[in-house]
């Protein structure tokens, strides 16, 4: 992970030429850091301290040592990105030999106690392996208020939440909620009843929360509620909802929307999806947890795509997406059996895998009616877990139907490839 050194400097409550930092040398990003100073002859501070014996004041050593824990700390996840870092306090400092012109400092910094407005750090320069200096230092975090752009267009009543960054040229209704430490990309529209939850990104030229595409839809008012930390790259658009739809569109958590994802009106998303480039929803569209819809695939409106499903890409979804597995194509498209791949990566466990295959094979491989299929899953005494009832009860609900049709090549072949 690359850090950057020159902004996180800028945000420490000093300026050049005050800087004592020349470059990085290792980085855990939020515990340790490791930096250089490269202590010459031509330093200011050496015509004073002292005439004839030039030696770096120990204050400039626990100085150098305090840019680098605040670099530190400020690069952690959960500070603000217009948080500014100073030195509340010194504990146990120790001075161990003295620095001179030619010296190179190593400065070694590790967080150890950390809170949302204080951080402790334990510091240490180094010349060659010798230590020369050593302290804990108390860093104080101050969270700013929002920045914004002042080319954004921001309506008085909008609220802004603390730490949130709004770039050039946005526009943001008078209805708006954005939670805290958001970042709002340039040209970002944002309009309607709608909020935001914290550390959520929105990239440039995204629009959300705009009146619904639907002609039954006549300015009443309705709105859209986003969760947290959700990412909606650029040209994403989102529309809230209808009175005839129940007047919310809701999408969870964590969830990401790569370049031109559309969501429609009267959509519930679950939280940790992924959305491909260009993947649109219809409205009244159910997106349970964990789902991915691959790019420029289309879901069909009043469809429902169940937890942990695969949509392939291309792919157009007339009917429900079964859970935990793989549907692709386009005429129409058809059930490759259970998304393994997919389980593997979030941590299922090998039984619970083996049992929605054997569930699957019921469903795909037995020659039976969808009706007898589920009876034979249920009275399966290999087949007691909650993932299993969850793709049963799930088929039983549908009211469109679920995709079981089975792709051109046997079906048993296919899970057998699982």
């Amino acid at each position: 992970m690359s850090i950057d050194l020159p902004a996180l400097l800028n945000r420490v409550y000093y300026r050049y030429p005050s800087f004592l930092v020349d470059a990085v040398a290792e980085h855990e990003p939020g515990v340790r850091l490791v930096a250089y100073k490269n202590v010459t002859v031509g330093e200011e501070f050496f015509q004073g301290h002292f005439p004839g014996m030039p030696v770096m004041p120990g204050v400039l050593m626990i100085e150098a040592l305090t840019q680098v824990a605040a670099v530190l700390v400020l690069e952690r996840a959960e500070t603000s990105p217009t948080a500014r870092a100073w030195l509340r306090g010194v504990n146990d400092a120790k001075f161990r030999r003295q620095v001179v012109p030619g010296d190179r400092l190593r400065l070694d910094v590790r967080v150890g106690r950390m809170r949302s407005r204080l951080a402790k750090v334990h510091a240490t320069a180094f010349v060659a392996d010798q230590p020369v200096a050593e302290a804990e230092l108390v860093i104080g975090i101050e969270r700013h208020a929002s920045q914004i752009d002042p080319s954004a267009r921001i309506h008085p009543s909008a609220r802004i939440g603390e730490g949130t960054v709004i770039g050039p040229h946005c526009t943001i209704g008078p209805d708006v909620t954005i939670g805290a430490r958001c970042m709002i990309g340039a040209s970002v529209v944002i309009d309607g009843e709608t909020t935001i939850g914290d550390e959520t990104v929105i990239f440039p030229m995204a629009s959300i929360g705009l009146a619904p595409q639907d002609l039954k839809y006549k300015g009443e008012r309705t709105r859209l509620i986003v969760g947290k930390r959700n990412t909606f790259r650029e040209f994403v658009t989102i529309n809230r909802g209808t009175a005839g739809g129940g007047g919310e569109t809701t999408i969870g958590d964590g969830n990401l929307f790569m370049a031109y994802v559309h969501i429609a009106h009267d959509c519930h998303l679950g939280s940790h999806t992924i959305f491909g480039n260009g993947a649109t929803l219809g409205g009244h569209v159910s997106v349970d947890d964990y789902a991915t819809i691959s790019a420029y695939s289309g879901v069909h409106q009043f469809c429902r795509v169940g937890r942990h499903a695969f949509i392939g890409g291309y792919s157009v979804i007339t009917k429900d997406a079964l859970p935990f597995g793989k549907s692709v194509g386009n005429r129409p498209a058809r059930i490759f059996g259970v998304n393994t791949v997919g389980l593997v990566r979030r941590g299922f466990s090998s039984e619970t895998i083996r049992q929605l295959r054997r569930a699957y094979r019921y469903l795909l491989s037995s020659k039976l009616n969808t009706t007898r299929a589920l009876q034979r899953i249920e009275q399966d005494p290999a087949l007691h877990s909650p993932e299993v009832a969850y793709l049963v009860d799930f088929i039983r609900s549908a009211e469109r139907g679920v995709i079981l049709r089975r792709p051109a090549r046997r079906a048993e072949e296919v899970v057998a490839d699982e």
